[in-house]
């Protein structure tokens, strides 16, 4: 009986464990696609040695501006994984997390349209690792977001006058 209780209980935290792991999947599109840039921009970088997963998002916001077009602000984290490097694997049983590595903390802001990052202006992507994350660079983030939705002007037709 006690034996089917703990294979009960390892059964039950596996299961939870794999539903936590896979957080990425219920993102929308256009989200994960600014994931995967910012991965894709991680696994460039010589500095960083780990692969990593989508671990959960912190915050974001859309700021929509007509015909389709949107900015989007997402800040998430992504968590190493036991996978090296450059690997393409996203199953969350065979790319397991772990747990002696410090989180990534990302910010990444693009424009879209029609459910694509446009490659004007540049998506802006930020990450580092979260104990290394300070208050300014959490400010300048925030500010850099703000510049790029103002200098678009996002015009309305309501802007416009006509004689």
């Amino acid at each position: 009986m006690a034996a089917a209780l703990l294979l009960l209980i390892c059964a039950g935290a596996l299961l939870h464990s794999a539903e936590a792991q896979d957080l990425y999947t219920q993102l929308s599109d256009i989200y994960k696609k600014g994931v995967d840039l910012a991965m894709v921009q991680l696994d460039s970088h010589a500095g960083v040695h780990h692969h990593f997963r989508f671990l959960r998002r912190v915050d974001s916001h859309e700021s929509e501006s007509g015909f389709g077009v949107k900015y989007i602000y997402h800040h998430f984290y992504l968590k190493p994984t036991m996978c090296p490097k450059g690997t393409t694997e996203t199953d969350p049983q065979r790319c397991l997390f772990r747990n002696d590595r410090p989180l990534m903390d990302c910010a990444i802001c693009y424009k879209t349209s029609e459910e694509q990052i446009e490659s004007k202006p540049a998506p802006y992507i930020h990450c580092i690792q979260k104990p290394r994350l300070t208050k300014a660079m959490t400010s300048s983030r925030i500010d850099h977001c703000k510049k790029m939705i103002y200098n678009a002007g996002a015009p309305t037709l309501l802007a416009s006058t006509t004689n």
